[in-house]
């Protein structure tokens, strides 16, 4: 056993690998190999595409050390707003897109200017903006549903490339890998772990982290709201509960990737594994016709278990940094 695997099954990335195979087989038994089939392993890939939007948005705001718990109503905001706009107005798409992502974009600005120069803790600012998003989509709806009706629109969530290939399958795929590169490859994305987790020796260095959160807040408000368009172009229609039902969704996939509730650590890769794991498990419930009530207690559990293990991995890292 060579050195660097020796120090690869000692990662997260090797724990939620295990999670993830183990579930596999068990799934696959429980359901007499239908788990695993390229039918069923497609529908897994395609309903990863609303969430895997919510968890980079997610997962990029915790690794600076900030969470947004808005992302279920703006990204409903956005939906009828867009819906709105088609509908009522008549508007073509393109201007219509344009102005309901610029309307998320003041939101995550709202939200980085109550963080940041207010000082409001996060999950306190984005409760309120939360607040206020309501309140614009129920201003759009009038409190009933608005359908949509675009051909484009439609294309967008529910589309295939050559006939074969789902379009959110490759969504999915691409946006994780521009993201990762971002984290890894790029200064900005060392900014952000730099950010996450020594906010002091940011500055020291010459970072700005109001200017980074002030991003990342912006671009989580977008991801959020490009989620809600794609369940309204799936759904051809918009209503006042949109995503919020998947409000926690992309927060628990990122933590159960690995990527810290404290900041300045986590990448891509793991918050695409536990994405996945998360989203093989809601499959498997469904294949195993258990009750869908269950879900959302498993859902909690879930999310209570990442926490967990986030919070004695980062006391054994403390204990480490202290020894040495």
């Amino acid at each position: 056993m060579n050195t660097a695997f020796k120090k690869f099954i000692k990662t997260k990335m090797f724990t939620l690998l295990v999670i993830l195979v183990v579930l596999i087989i068990v799934m696959t038994i429980g359901t007499s190999g239908y788990f695993i089939k390229l039918d069923n392993i497609k529908k897994i890939l395609d309903s990863m595409y609303i969430n895997s939007l919510l968890t980079i948005g997610a997962a990029m705001l915790l690794i600076s050390g900030e969470l947004d718990l808005s992302v279920g109503t703006v990204g409903t905001a956005g939906m009828v707003m867009l819906a709105f706009f088609l509908k009522n107005l008549h508007w073509p798409l393109i201007p219509a897109l344009i102005l309901t992502l610029f309307s998320a974009a003041v939101i995550g600005l709202i939200n980085s200017l109550l963080v940041n120069k207010a000082r409001f803790p996060s999950f306190i600012a984005t409760l309120a903006m939360a607040s206020v998003a309501q309140g614009l989509s129920y201003m759009f709806t009038g409190g009933g549903t608005v359908t949509v009706s675009n051909k484009a629109l439609r294309w967008i969530g529910s589309g295939q490339l050559f006939g074969v290939i789902p379009i959110s399958v490759i969504v999915v795929i691409v946006v994780f890998v521009i993201y990762g590169i971002i984290l890894s490859k790029t200064k900005f994305g060392r900014q952000m772990y730099l950010v996450g987790g020594n906010p002091y020796a940011a500055k020291l260095s010459g970072i700005n982290p109001h200017k980074v959160k002030t991003i990342l807040f912006v671009n989580s408000a977008c991801l959020a709201t490009v989620a809600g368009i794609v369940l309204s172009a799936r759904a051809s229609s918009a209503s006042l509960q949109g995503i919020k039902a998947q409000q926690f969704y992309g927060l628990t996939a990122a933590i159960l990737g690995g990527v810290s509730f404290g900041g300045g650590t986590g990448g891509m890769a793991g918050a695409f594994v536990g994405l996945l794991i998360f989203t093989s498990f809601a499959n498997g419930m469904v294949n195993l016709h258990i009750n869908s009530w269950w879900n959302q207690v498993i859902y909690g559990l879930l999310l209570l278990a990442a926490l967990t293990f986030d919070f004695f991995t980062s006391r054994m890292t403390m204990k480490k940094v202290k020894a040495s």
